[in-house]
């Protein structure tokens, strides 16, 4: 704005200098001489090096798990992922179908089943997940699995395990019955759609 003042004066002939405008206006005068140059951002090859190298064996892992297991800032973490273009992609944003009985309750067995995925420490074998199924009503366990990996068939084995356990079969139920979910990404995913 300022240097446009004073090119407008200057074509009427008035000189005045960009030092005077800027005290009259009360603006710095560094900047109006100032020309912003943004660097590029740079990432170091100590921190992304030993990332990428866990990345490829465990592809499930977040930033923050990386973090905790290389020992590193998760901050840090956190920007060489959005730099690289390592990261999750970004779950479905909207209203997923949840289940219609309210209140939520069960008040017989194999009325209503529960299930969920958790990360658990198994030593030597690193980051494990396991997946439970359980009958609301008894609070039984019905069936679980553990594996390396996070993906859908585990979650799919664990109800597998279940309906063997609880009816013998796998095709045989006597009446149809409720699988509640917290809707994530691997219990939303098409292999494991019961």
């Amino acid at each position: 704005m300022i240097r446009t003042l004073h090119e407008g004066l200057l074509a009427y002939g008035i000189k005045v200098s960009l030092a005077k405008l800027c005290a009259q206006f009360g603006v710095p005068r560094r900047t109006v001489y100032y020309k912003p140059t943004k660097a590029a951002p740079k990432v170091d090859a100590r921190f992304v090096d030993p990332i990428k190298a866990m990345i490829e064996e465990s592809p499930s892992f977040g930033y923050r798990t990386v973090a905790f297991l290389l020992g590193f800032n998760k901050n840090t973490v956190q920007r060489i992922f959005q730099l690289k273009h390592w990261q999750v992609r970004k779950r479905p944003i909207g209203m997923r179908p949840r289940i219609q009985a309210l209140p939520s309750v069960a008040i017989a067995p194999n009325e209503r089943w529960s299930t969920d995925l958790c990360r658990i420490w198994a030593g030597k074998d690193g980051w494990t997940s396991l997946a439970l199924v359980i009958d609301c009503h008894t609070r039984e366990l019905l069936g679980w699995h553990l594996s390396r990996t996070g993906k859908a068939t585990t979650a799919a084995s664990a109800l597998e395990h279940a309906l063997i356990s609880r009816f013998g079969t796998l095709g045989r139920v006597n009446r149809e019955f409720l699988l509640r979910s917290d809707n994530g990404l691997v219990l939303q995913s098409s292999s494991s759609t019961w």
